[in-house]
Parts: C-alpha cells; structure tokens; sequence
C-alpha cells in the first residue's frame, strides 16, 4: 500500500508530538510530588524533638537540589532525542532558573500535556464506539435500539476530536521548545561571553600562528639566502684578491657586485631580525631590547625591569610585541622626530603586566591617527589583549605607553 509522502511525514511528525508530550508528564509532574514529599519531611523534622532534627534538616533541601539537577538533564535528553533541540548543560550557578523550569513552569506544562493525552484517549474511545456497538451480540443491540444512534454521534465527535490532536499536540510542542529554551537555554547574556571566549580563543591561536610563520620564515631565510649571500660576497672578495691581473673595468664590476651582496647581507639582516630575532628566544627580552638600543640611530637610555624571581617569562607573543613596539618606536623617533637627541626605554613587569614605555625629548606633535605605523602599532598590542597609550604635545616630549597582560 502506498502512503502518499506528505501523510506519511504527518504521521511521523504526529507521533513524534505525542512520544515527546508523554516523556514530558511524568518529568513534569514529578518535581512538585517530590516538593510535597520533601515539604512534608521538613515539617516533620521540625516537629521532631529528637536532637539529631539540625543536623537532618538540611537533607529534604539538598534532595531537591540533586534532584533539580537530574531532572533538568532528563529534560535535555527528551528535548534532543525526541525533539532535536540540544539545550546547552547549564552550570551550577544556574540553580534558580532549573528551579523554575522543574518546579514552576514544569508542572504547569505537565497539567497541559496530560490533558492532552487525555484527549486522545477519551478521542480514540469515542471514536471506536460504533466498532464496539456493532462487534456487540445482536440480542443486545435488539435491547439497546437507541443506542446505536447515540454511539454514532460519539463516533463522529471523537473523530472531530481525533483531527484537532496534531494541530494541538505541534502547538503544545512548540510552545515547550519555547519555554525550554527561554529557562534552561543560555541567555544573551551567556551566549555574549561564549562568544567572546571564543573570538578571545581564536585570536590567540591566530596571534601565535602569525608568530610562529614569522619564524619560520626567519629560519628559512637565514639558514637558505643568507647562506647563499654569505658564500656569494665570500667568493667576490676571493676573486677581488685573487684576480688582480683583470682589466680595470672587470674589478669595477667585481667591486661593485661585492659591495652590493654586502649591502644585501646587512638588509637581509635587518629584515631577519625584523621577523623574528633569535636572541629573543635564546637570551630572552632584556638581551634583545639590548642589542636595539645599541644599534640605534641615536643614544638610547634602557631599563629592563624583570623580577628575577618570576616562575616563568612572558609568553612568546606578548615578548614579541613588545619587542616589536620598541623597534618601531625607535625607528619613528629616529625618522620623525624632530630635535630629538636621545631616547628612553623603560620596560618593567609587575605581577600580570608587562608596561613598555618609551620617550624622547623631540618637539612633539605625533598624532596616532594621521600615520599608519602607529596604528599598525595599536593593532599589535591590542592583538594581546594590550592597551596602547600615546602623549605628544606639541613642544614635547613624546611618550608612548603600552601594557601587555602576563597571565602568572
């Protein structure tokens, strides 16, 4: 027998409804039984005159609690498994609200959900009336000629009633997917912490894949074309020496390529240490800041700050951001500084922060807004969860504060 798709898919849907309403009766009418039961031991805890009465006390209390908790995952397997709603495990501190699932809102749907069933009961009896009536023995329909015309108006009416249950047993359905979600789902306010811990989550991932591609590259460069740019001016200053006898305008050209890879080497350098320096890894923040400020364009005044007795560094991240910071900083003071003649670095860790601050004694009037270093710089500390902070007026001097937090 073929049953047309869009019956057969009502019919699923309907028992669907119904399994889910009758999971949901004893669920829902448990609870409040329960709090009956638990009421009446406290009064006659109460009552007792014994002296173990305080200590027992707290027992029917603590019942319901653990109990609250069993229903409320009860609630989530029926929503899942029969309805395809996954309710999210609320934590401990959820206690008021599965309270008032369990033992407020619940009974209220159970009364529902059992009226309910009882109306496909009652529906499916009446509506199987005249099937009794005339499966009867014939001597007792000659008694009860009357009643066969009243069983057919039963009949009829429990059919009608029969056709209202999958409109009734959808709504009474919905509406518990409403309720559920609104008590034991997450709140907005919830769902907003989630989802920052989740974007807080990826960003680190992302800051620490962005920095262990910087060494990589770094590595890969320093250990391939700078390799290769060594042993290329190696072999232009062997043939400077060696080669005398060449024309004047062959050793120009020698010369000439010589000072270029050398020129190379050093930007190959600058850039490698740009990426990512090994000393920062090796020796650590101080030992790195250090070689900065002695290869720095103009006097640097540094002050590293680390207590000794710290567990453990900072995290590779924040180091190289602060790193970072301070090359930057130094660079721009040397470019766009005016009347700038020296500069100072102040590095200092003090419990979870670690607080960069770099100042010069130029003219001022740096504005973060108008240059797009600055900006990439605010982006960098703020990829850490850093604060970036800038002074400039116009006279000077300039200073420029960063906090990177150190989880301990």
């Amino acid at each position: 027998m073929n049953i047309p798709p869009r019956l057969r898919r009502a019919v699923v849907r309907l028992r669907r409804d119904i399994l889910f309403i009758a999971a949901g009766v004893p669920l829902h009418l448990a609870p409040p039984l329960l709090f009956l039961w638990a009421l009446t031991q406290l009064i006659r805890i109460l009552e007792a005159t014994s002296d173990v009465a305080p200590l027992i006390l707290p027992a029917p209390v603590a019942l319901l609690v653990i109990a609250g908790y069993g229903f409320t995952e009860a609630q989530r397997w029926r929503f899942r498994a029969l309805c395809g709603v996954d309710l999210p495990r609320l934590r401990f501190g959820r206690t008021k609200r599965q309270f008032g699932y369990n033992w407020l809102v619940g009974p209220l749907l159970g009364v529902l959900e059992f009226l309910l069933l009882a109306l496909v009961l009652v529906a499916l009896t009446a509506a199987l009336v005249l099937v009794w009536v005339w499966a009867a023995p014939w001597e007792w329909r000659l008694a009860h000629r009357g009643f066969t015309t009243t069983a057919s108006y039963i009949t009829v009416l429990g059919l009608l009633a029969l056709t209202a249950v999958p409109a009734l047993a959808a709504g009474l359905v919905r509406l518990e997917n409403l309720v559920g979600r609104a008590v034991l789902g997450v709140s907005r306010s919830d769902e907003l912490a989630r989802r920052v811990e989740d974007l807080t989550e990826s960003r680190a991932g992302a800051v620490d894949a962005a920095d262990a591609e910087r060494r990589r590259i770094e590595r890969d460069l320093h250990d391939g074309a700078q390799q290769r740019l060594v042993s290329l001016a190696l072999n232009l200053g062997l043939a400077k020496a060696t080669l005398t006898d060449l024309p004047p305008e062959a050793q120009e050209v020698i010369d000439a390529a010589h000072r270029e890879a050398k020129d190379a080497i050093e930007e190959l350098n600058n850039l490698v240490r740009g990426l990512h320096p090994a000393v920062l890894d090796e020796l650590g923040l101080d030992a790195a800041l250090s070689g900065l400020a002695a290869r720095a364009p103009l006097p640097v005044r540094l002050r590293v700050d680390l207590p000794a007795d710290l567990p453990q560094r900072a995290a590779p991240a924040v180091e190289a951001v602060a790193y970072f910071v301070v090359s930057e900083a130094l660079t721009n003071i040397a470019k766009h500084a005016w009347e700038a003649t020296r500069a100072d670095v102040t590095v200092t860790r003090l419990g979870g922060i670690l607080r960069v601050v770099i100042a010069d004694d130029g003219v001022g009037g740096a504005d973060p807004s108008k240059g797009s270093g600055l900006r990439g710089l605010a982006q960098r500390v703020r990829s850490v969860d850093g604060t970036f902070r800038m002074s400039s007026p116009v006279g000077g001097p300039t200073m420029m504060s960063v906090e990177l937090p150190c989880p301990m």
